[in-house]
């Protein structure tokens, strides 16, 4: 690498740096609460988050560049440019997968209930070319009963693994990111192998619906929507890239921002645009409303799987989880308890401040809990940079406040109740156990080595 671009490198992340510091200094605890508690080589260096940072290339290698380059709003527009030509070797069918937490943004900008506005969303989705529009909470539901049974498998074999127990979530890529590439076999053997809602809805788009289309992978273009950047480096993990037929299971990932950005290019107003309902995987007729996951916004991981554990392990019927906030509203516990006796302990930790808290205790062996829901967005999905930052970058809390209000008023529906999932995991799957909901709902996540040049006071 030249030293210009090297120089330039060092420029973009000094200021980063200066930018995150100042970021981190307005989320959660003070820096008197954090020092009793983060390591010193935290306190010495700063430490990025990268769903703060992912707009900047100033950290990452020539390669990702290119990948993260290749995940744009002009991508997608050369796809729909050249199926307007005449040579139909190379069109595409156009899917839009939208991500549940997206939908709240839509509403809002728009002034609409969640529901119409999903369906002006798909209007203007399919006005530009796209054939098929979902949302994803399907593809969550697979990922939330995988994780549920993991988790159980887990607690099962706690006494003779000692990888088993804290089990964490693996839905945030941010995190995935900075687990493998900074925190490697501390953490990386105890991250839950169920993929996560997105890369479970490739599977589903390029594998399920494109033989019921009787589409190749190749053929089919996946887009998905979604609200954090981060998503965009998932999509482009090599065990989600089928080399045969030179296939992502997700072709490019867009934010809600973006998508109404693309809406205020072109001038289009909500008012001129048709409401056409989202698309069924399996081709059901009619409209169907939305439905959300318990839990506060993010799928509800944490929620899903201390109820299901504490029935499952205990016979015990948890309807209401009292959440307590320990340092801040961003890393809160719940606790199952019988006869005085604590039976379960799980926690919530969202936000780069109290991931570094909760590594600090892992690496001292003071973490008292079996699983840990963890996201690196302050506030959860809802708050994604993709969707949630004001024109100053900083969260519009506001917005954020407005989209929990709509995400709330969506009916909850457990995934164990959806009949759909249980028809794909017969049709699709051959089965809950089988090899084939093995390899296509699951993966692994093992330590990164770092290959490109960084400065040596930022860790990814």
């Amino acid at each position: 690498m030249s030293e210009v671009k090297l120089a330039k490198r060092k420029d973009k992340c000094e200021n980063c740096t200066k930018q995150c510091n100042k970021k981190q200094g307005d989320e959660g605890a003070s820096p008197h609460q954090e020092r009793d508690e983060v390591s010193e080589e935290v306190l010495e260096g700063s430490q990025l988050l990268l769903s703060a940072c992912l707009s900047c290339d100033g950290c990452l290698s020539e390669e990702e560049t290119l990948k993260i380059s290749q995940q744009s709003l002009e991508e997608v527009k050369q796809v729909l440019a050249l199926n307007k030509k005449c040579d139909v070797s190379k069109h595409k069918v156009l899917v839009a997968s939208v991500c549940p937490q997206s939908l709240p943004f839509f509403a809002v900008k728009f002034g609409l209930d969640v529901n119409e506005a999903a369906h002006k969303l798909c209007g203007f989705l399919k006005s530009l070319g796209v054939q098929y529009v979902f949302d994803t909470t399907l593809a969550a539901g697979f990922s939330i009963l995988e994780s549920q049974k993991e988790f159980i498998q887990r607690y099962r074999r706690r006494n003779h693994d000692s990888h088993a127990l804290p089990m964490f979530t693996s839905s945030c890529p941010g995190w995935i990111r900075y687990s493998e590439h900074v925190l490697g076999s501390l953490v990386t053997p105890h991250i839950c192998t169920a993929r996560s809602p997105q890369q479970i809805m490739g599977c589903l788009v390029k594998d399920y619906f494109s033989k019921q289309q009787k589409l190749s992978p190749d053929k089919v273009y996946h887009v998905v929507v979604a609200p954090c950047f981060d998503k965009k480096f998932e999509a482009v993990r090599e065990e989600f890239y089928n080399s045969l037929l030179e296939s992502r299971d997700v072709d490019c990932v867009l934010t809600s921002g973006q998508i109404y950005y693309l809406m205020e290019q072109r001038k289009v107003s909500v008012e001129e645009l048709d409401s056409v309902p989202l698309d069924q995987v399996l081709g059901e007729g009619g409209d169907v409303a939305l439905v959300r996951h318990d839990g506060r916004g993010s799928e509800g991981f944490l929620e899903h799987i201390f109820k299901h554990a504490a029935k499952e392990l205990f016979g015990l019927e948890v309807h209401e989880i009292t959440y307590k906030t320990l340092r801040n509203r961003d890393f809160q516990e719940v606790t199952l308890e019988r006869d005085g006796e604590t039976l379960l302990q799980f926690a919530a930790v969202y936000g780069f401040r109290n991931i570094q808290t909760l590594v600090h205790r892992m690496r001292k062996g003071r973490v008292p809990y079996q699983l840990v829901e963890v996201l690196s967005c302050p506030g959860g999905c809802l708050s994604g940079r993709g969707q949630a930052e004001s024109e100053g970058g900083r969260v519009d809390k506001t917005l954020v406040q407005q989209m929990e209000e709509v995400y709330c008023s969506l009916p909850v529906r457990l995934p164990e109740l959806n009949p759909t999932l249980h028809t794909l995991y017969q049709d699709w799957l051959q089965g809950q156990d089988s090899s084939q909901t093995s390899k296509l709902l699951h993966t692994q996540y093992r330590p990164q080595s770092q290959t490109h040049t960084q400065p040596p006071h930022m860790q990814w």
